[in-house]
């Protein structure tokens, strides 16, 4: 009886194990079958349908996440071109919740398209993130200085532009705006009011004899 009753155990285990290999095996091909669909649609550039497709292929299987994550990218880029800046830091959005290992990339595309419609506060926070990634990329400090200094933030903007010129002694935009900003701090530096002069003693006058 025993032996019966494991038999029968493992003969509905391994079913259940076909069963379950089979409906995996299906949503492999369906998701196959949708991503080279929707690597078609995004060569012919018809974005829409390729974001579309490439997101059903990546429910079925995130393996196809980087596609799905260079189409939003690719979209992104034709719809700044487009002057469609919303769409375009939209999408960028969702690139970067697929693929945060491509950070640095997703930051910069992002960061120009804010730059273009001078949401400074949104370039600054990517050019930050950026800096965190590749701290000596004299490009990016450069950015970040510039958005300083429009901020008038010249404190930052001048830390940033002196880094820049440890990295780069002849980075030339890098001098042009350290010269500006000695002379913006100097003026709002207030002057220093020069010493008091000193109280003179008054002289004694010799003591005067008193008549007799």
């Amino acid at each position: 009886m025993k032996r019966s009753s494991l038999f029968i155990l493992i003969t509905a285990l391994s079913l259940c194990a076909s069963q379950v290999c089979q409906a995996q095996a299906k949503k492999n091909v369906e998701a196959n079958k949708l991503a080279r669909e929707g690597a078609e649609a995004a060569k012919n550039q018809d974005w829409e349908k390729a974001v579309n497709l490439l997101r059903k292929a990546t429910d079925l299987d995130h393996k196809y996440a980087d596609e799905l994550s260079a189409v939003y990218q690719r979209r992104g880029f034709a719809a700044a071109n487009e002057q469609r800046y919303g769409d375009a830091i939209n999408d960028y959005d969702e690139a970067l919740k697929l693929t945060p290992q491509e950070a640095a990339r997703i930051h910069e595309q992002r960061a120009a398209v804010e730059m273009k419609i001078q949401d400074y506060d949104k370039a600054l926070a990517d050019y930050s993130e950026l800096i965190k990634l590749k701290p000596n990329e004299v490009r990016y400090l450069n950015y970040r200085a510039y958005i300083y200094e429009l901020k008038n933030d010249l404190q930052n903007s001048m830390s940033d532009t002196e880094k820049i010129l440890q990295l780069d002694a002849n980075n030339q935009d890098a001098k042009t705006r350290k010269t500006r900003l000695e002379q913006k701090i100097a003026e709002r530096t207030p002057l220093t009011p020069p010493p008091r002069s000193p109280t003179a003693s008054p002289a004694h006058s010799p003591a005067r004899k008193k008549k007799p």
